[in-house]
């Protein structure tokens, strides 16, 4: 499964913690590999009586290869991809987390005014940014016309424990998948008694608890820039996600104008706003994925006024004349115990 690479590229690094044991037979264990077309890595505290890393590592990695299988839009054997290939007014049995999933995309279509949207895919495709990678240029209008017709979360609903469609629609969980994974193996790690850790998935991440010198998990939140990076905030996160979605890397240009990955459904085209990058912190790993794409989408005003009617902790980053503004709300200062450097 590939997806876009959210916070790895938009700047958050993991800062290095103490990795040598104190003396009490605790120590840090880390452990990674790729998945989703990127990587994902987990690092925890390993105390007396938790099990052995290997099996740790060995349902982590169960977890990944099960969203793999029923989630990814890059094979074509999976869950997703063979509804997509079903034809309007079709039925399929899905997995329970393809169903809650997509009741989550609903939620947040509603609340967006359908600007997030579930079936972009064929728009993606359309405009060069989807799985089959198609030269990145401006449709015609009739050609966008037609893909309109097939993109709707309207045009899905679930019945027991089937998805339909009553159009041609295709699901990209693309937008939330690497948060519900790392949910998954947050909840796996409690469940074998770690309870200090750091979990990521395609920059995706959720941290609990201490490192082994009882210092919190710090993120640094970096500047985006095209020549170097520079770190602008340091959360301690403890018991929360954060998610970064951005979108100044992965765009291409024609006839002078720039167009990013980053759609408005309602419009079938690529954002055109100053928003360059969102970071949300949530307990919910799925939820600050889904929400950080959601506030790109709607941009710095709408995306603003959004996050602050739902008390979602959002540090916004503005393309201004010169360089970056930072714009930041109470929630995100109350969540995040944020540092500047």
């Amino acid at each position: 499964m590939q997806v876009l690479l959210k916070g790895r590229l938009i700047g958050m690094v993991v800062l290095a913690g103490v990795l040598s044991g104190c003396g009490n037979g605790d120590s840090m264990e880390s452990f990674g590999g790729p998945t989703m077309g990127s990587t994902y890595s987990v690092t925890y505290l390993r105390q007396a009586g938790l099990p052995a890393p290997a099996q740790v590592r060995g349902e982590v990695e169960k977890i990944l290869a099960q969203v793999d299988r029923q989630m990814s839009t890059y094979r074509s054997d999976s869950d997703i991809e063979r509804f997509n290939a079903l034809p309007a007014n079709r039925c399929q049995p899905m997995p329970a987390p393809i169903l809650k999933l997509v009741r989550v995309a609903e939620q947040l279509s509603e609340q967006s005014a359908g600007s997030y949207d579930l079936t972009v895919e064929p728009l993606l495709n359309l405009w060069g940014f989807g799985p089959q990678g198609r030269a990145e240029t401006v449709p015609s209008a009739q050609a966008l016309a037609e893909v309109q017709q097939r993109v709707g979360y309207q045009h899905l609903r679930i019945e027991g424990d089937q998805l339909c469609k009553d159009a041609a629609v295709e699901v990209d969980f693309n937008s939330i998948a690497a948060g519900y994974a790392v949910d998954t193996i947050a909840a796996r790690l409690e469940a074998l008694g770690i309870h200090n850790y750091l979990a990521e998935a395609t920059g995706e991440l959720k941290a609990a608890g201490k490192k082994l010198d009882g210092s919190p998990w710090r993120i640094a939140l970096e500047e985006p820039r095209d020549d170097r990076q520079v770190a602008q905030r340091i959360l301690a996160v403890d018991g929360y996600s954060v998610s970064t979605s951005g979108d100044y890397r992965n765009y291409f240009e024609q006839g002078g104008k720039r167009y990013s990955h980053t759609f408005d459904a309602r419009t079938g085209a690529p954002v055109s706003h100053a928003l360059a990058s969102v970071t949300v912190i949530h307990p919910s790993a799925l939820m600050a994925d889904g929400l950080s794409t959601l506030l790109l989408i709607l941009g710095p005003v709408r995306g603003w006024d959004y996050a602050e009617k739902h008390d979602i902790g959002a540090f916004f980053v503005i393309r201004a004349d010169r360089g970056f503004v930072i714009r930041t709300n109470q929630a995100f200062e109350r969540l995040s115990g944020a540092e500047t450097e």
